[in-house]
């Protein structure tokens, strides 16, 4: 996806992104240590990317947001969506709001937004409890390269049985970084259910996303 990469020096921006990135609300972008610490060498601690002054409190980074849903951003749209979900940045609480925001974003083609209308449906939150479309949201952001919703089909798929659907999840969201997915190959090896060639080639995998 086009938010793995750093929007200045164009590479892949290493795992775990929230380690290695900070993500700046003016613009939406997901911005590698390594250019904002160049730009703060340079003497510039403003957003390296789009060179707005960096907000100073929760008003004014919600009013970033804002003017980004504004302009139908998806990444924005999704963003303040979360925001009503835990009831942040000032704003109260409100999972009803935050699945309708989630809506417009995926429709807008946000990845995030797909995994967490899935997770909203999986739990009964803010909309009745769906485990049908669960799965279809989850479905289409995994098709879309979205390690944990790839995951979660794996995981139920397991739950129901199906070690094989599971395991080919697993390999497919190891390979794009996600670690719990590692686990659980090594559970499904020591269980039974997966080779040793399929678990070898799992934790190979894993350690390339994230050497990558």
């Amino acid at each position: 996806p086009e938010g793995d990469f750093c929007p200045i020096c164009t590479l892949p921006i290493p795992l775990p992104m929230e380690k290695h990135s900070v993500f700046v609300a003016c613009c939406m972008k997901r911005i590698c240590n390594g250019c904002r610490v160049a730009a703060q060498k340079r003497g510039m601690f403003d957003c390296a990317f789009c060179r707005t002054p960096t907000a100073g409190n929760d008003a004014d980074k919600l009013a970033m947001v804002l003017a980004r849903v504004k302009k139908k951003d998806p990444t924005a749209i999704f963003l303040l969506g979360e925001k009503y979900c835990h009831g942040r940045l000032g704003l109260q609480k409100d999972m009803e709001r935050a699945v309708k925001l989630w809506e417009e974003a995926a429709e807008l083609g946000s990845i995030k937004a797909l995994f967490s209308l899935a997770n909203a449906y999986h739990g009964g939150d803010g909309v009745q409890q769906d485990n049908a479309r669960a799965v279809e949201f989850w479905t289409k952001a995994a098709m879309r390269g979205h390690a944990g919703s790839r995951y979660n089909l794996g995981w139920l798929e397991g739950n129901k049985g199906n070690h094989n659907r599971a395991v080919r999840h697993y390999l497919i969201s190891a390979k794009m970084g996600e670690r719990d997915s590692v686990e659980n190959m090594k559970r499904s090896f020591m269980g039974g259910f997966a080779t040793k060639e399929q678990y070898a080639e799992a934790l190979k995998g894993y350690q390339g996303a994230v050497e990558e």
